[in-house]
């Protein structure tokens, strides 16, 4: 049942009293305040409460972009801001969108700016999404900032599947291979085990390895099953910690191939992300400090900070990240270029747009040489299992002859 909230005036004492009341419709609530001699001043429902427990709340990238680029071109056209903020939540397909949406109507009737709308709803729109609306508000230049937001979505969006696609290929991989190996020793390996007790001839080494892995999972699967989400759990609480997430995240940089692909994305989010901000008029400061909490990456964060200390110091931007070891020389070379000609913001686009392509090829390197080493590995431990538990077939057909 949805939920109003009234304001409403005392017809003896002439007190103005704000509630809420569960009712079907609005004029159910209207009779309630005309029993209770009350006479209606405002009346709205109340946003329904919107629990969002995982990164994105179930909205799609795709939603926020096609919502930004309509608000963006309502606004250009002249429609007011409320009037846009309601079409869009009528005509959104995403469900939570919608009811974010009509949360942040609410709030800017209420008298919130738009910005500080959207910053109660972090899990729709990011810190970056809110502090680029700020600067558009200040600026008078709100449909150009959306736009901007907009192609930023975008890029962003097409870079994070580029990365996820390198790793969906030897995910499924193992996943098959260990789906595979539990089967054969279960199911397939007792069979060949109850063959060869009937034949009371010595087994070749690899056939007593696996029929010992075939014995020991089926006796301990439990165990096993407890102690691999122990370790994870384990995993996870370490990762947690500062130190913990340091470790993993350099040695995530540090792996042969896949860092590369991460350096370069990582590379490709920062620069484009603090470009957009500089050009949108958000200052430098801020930028950094937004743009290092969407680094993905504690190492490089931890370089985009000691950058904004450099810059709150007096200094420049290039030098800290050099120090970090974790930028290419290219990089730094280019936003020094930017910072002493001012042109900084389309700098750290072209660097941009520059690593988007580095990232393709990585990925396409990636994934051209991940096909034939998980072929090869499933290949070997798979077809090594099956040759184990057929040696003693040979050895016996060549006993007979």
């Amino acid at each position: 049942m949805p939920v109003f909230e009234y304001t409403a005036k005392n017809a003896t004492t002439g007190v103005i009293q704000k509630g809420t009341y569960d009712a079907p419709g609005r004029d159910d609530v209207v009779g309630y305040l005309r029993k209770n001699r009350l006479l209606l001043v405002s009346l709205r429902e109340a946003p329904r409460e919107i629990k969002l427990s995982l990164p994105g709340s179930g909205i799609k990238t795709r939603d926020i972009v096609i919502f930004t680029r309509q608000f963006a071109t309502m606004i250009n056209s002249g429609l007011p801001l409320v009037q846009s903020l309601n079409i869009l939540a009528a005509q959104t397909e995403s469900p939570k969108l919608k009811d974010v949406t009509r949360a942040v109507v609410y709030d800017v009737e209420a008298g919130n700016t738009l910005a500080d709308a959207f910053s109660k709803h972090p899990t729709a729109f990011t810190q970056l999404y809110v502090n680029m609306v700020a600067a558009g508000e200040a600026g008078g230049i709100l449909d150009t900032i959306l736009l901007r937001l907009a192609t930023f979505l975008e890029k962003n969006d097409k870079l994070v599947r580029k990365v996820k696609s390198a790793m969906i290929y030897p995910g499924v991989i193992l996943t098959v291979a260990i789906g595979a190996i539990t089967v054969l020793l279960i199911f397939v390996i007792p069979v060949f085990r109850d063959m060869f007790a009937s034949v009371n001839a010595e087994l070749p080494l690899p056939t007593r390895i696996v029929m010992g892995m075939s014995d020991f999972l089926k006796s301990f699967w439990p165990a096993i099953l407890i102690g691999v989400g122990f370790l994870t759990f384990a995993f996870k609480r370490w990762y947690a910690t500062p130190s913990g997430m340091r470790r993993v995240d350099g040695f995530m940089l540090g792996m042969p191939i896949l860092g590369d692909v991460l350096r370069k994305s990582a590379v490709s989010r920062f620069t484009r992300t603090l470009g957009t901000l500089i050009s949108s008029g958000v200052s430098i400061l801020d930028g950094l400090e937004i743009t290092a909490k969407t680094a993905g990456n504690t190492i490089i964060q931890d370089a985009i900070m000691a950058s904004r200390s450099s810059i709150a110091g007096g200094d420049t931007i290039a030098a800290p990240l050099e120090k970090s070891g974790v930028f290419p020389p290219m990089v730094i070379s280019m936003i020094a270029v930017g910072e002493q000609t001012g042109g900084l913001d389309e700098m750290l686009s072209k660097i941009a747009d520059f690593y988007d392509d580095e990232v393709d090829v990585a990925v396409s390197g990636l994934l051209s040489l991940m096909e034939p080493v998980m072929i090869l590995f499933l290949g070997v431990v798979v077809g090594g299992m099956i040759v184990a538990m057929y040696l003693p077939i040979f050895n016996l057909m060549q006993a007979v002859q």
